[in-house]
């Protein structure tokens, strides 16, 4: 959507360009998921340079006998750490919170004074099930809420505020997929189950929405003849586009899907009535498409 919005007001209509571009931004999503890993990486293994500061104290105090550097040993931890996956990508994208140090540090420091890690610090149950606990606590009740990760994010991610959706459930599956004390069992989350699949689908609708946009402008002209041309804001345009090419082009698309999802998208993406004015117009040019015998989908229920 936003590839086609930005292609709608580009001069240059080299449609690879826009394409490469639009593959970028897909692999965006999961570079940011491994600078979050990486992130959990080095606040655990700041605890090794915490331990050398407190260890410098002529005096100790009781806090400091209690903080050991058992987090740099976290057995979740451990196992990321010898993921290969991970450490081809760490590589690949070349992730280092070494130009802004104080990010980790500040991080820790939020954990070290919370009781879930006291409590953490005195369980001896060292499984990967009970050690992740700690992680989660660090990603969800801290990473999450950090200012300052929230800037870094920002300006290295275009798409952040939408794509931190999507990298908190790839987080969840990582949970979720490091259950194994055995490292090597234990696999990243993917972007998608089946990304074979989602790469052709994402490049065919850029694609088909291009090929076809004349034709599908047409159809919503007819259903939008008592609106001026340009009262109609150019996101639903596009968006009604995409939801055009999704019933014709699509078999194994239910067509409610294809309608739910582009008035979702609307209501996050255009103007307040949008949602009401794209669902109005769909269902009209929908019910042309089926009298026209364009709609073809292949499954039980998928044209209901």
């Amino acid at each position: 959507m936003q590839t086609l919005y930005a292609y709608s007001l580009s001069e240059d209509k080299q449609i690879k360009d826009f394409e490469k571009a639009l593959f970028k931004n897909v692999e965006e999503v999961n570079e940011m998921y491994i600078w979050t890993l990486n992130l959990l990486d080095e606040v655990a293994e700041y605890v090794v340079i915490d331990a050398e500061s407190r260890a410098a104290k002529y005096l100790p105090t009781e806090k400091d006998k209690i903080l050991t550097t058992k987090l740099n040993s976290n057995t979740f931890i451990e196992s990321l750490r010898q993921n290969r996956t991970y450490l081809e990508l760490v590589k690949k994208y070349k992730v280092s919170w070494e130009f802004d140090p104080e990010i980790v540090r500040s991080i820790f420091a939020q954990l070290k004074d919370s009781e879930a890690y006291l409590n953490y610090l005195q369980e001896e149950d060292r499984s990967i099930n009970s050690e992740k606990d700690i992680i989660k606590h660090i990603f969800k009740k801290i990473v999450l809420k950090s200012v300052d990760v929230e800037q870094v994010f920002e300006e290295k991610f275009i798409n952040w505020s939408v794509d931190k959706e999507v990298l908190q459930a790839m987080i969840a599956k990582t949970f979720k997929n490091f259950s194994s004390e055995v490292p090597s069992q234990n696999k990243l989350a993917d972007l998608t189950p089946s990304w074979s699949e989602d790469e052709e689908f994402i490049s065919e609708l850029f694609k088909s929405t291009i090929r076809y946009s004349e034709e599908y402008q047409k159809l919503i002209a007819e259903k939008t003849k008592n609106w001026e041309a340009d009262r109609i804001a150019l996101m639903d345009t596009i968006l009604m586009r995409m939801a055009i090419s999704e019933l014709i082009n699509f078999p194994s698309i239910p067509v409610k899907v294809t309608i739910n999802e582009y008035i979702e998208l609307s209501k996050t993406f255009s103007t307040l009535k949008s949602n009401t004015f794209i669902n109005g117009i769909l269902d009209k040019i929908l019910a042309d498409l089926n009298k026209q015998g364009r709609i073809r989908k292949s499954g039980r229920g998928l044209k209901d």
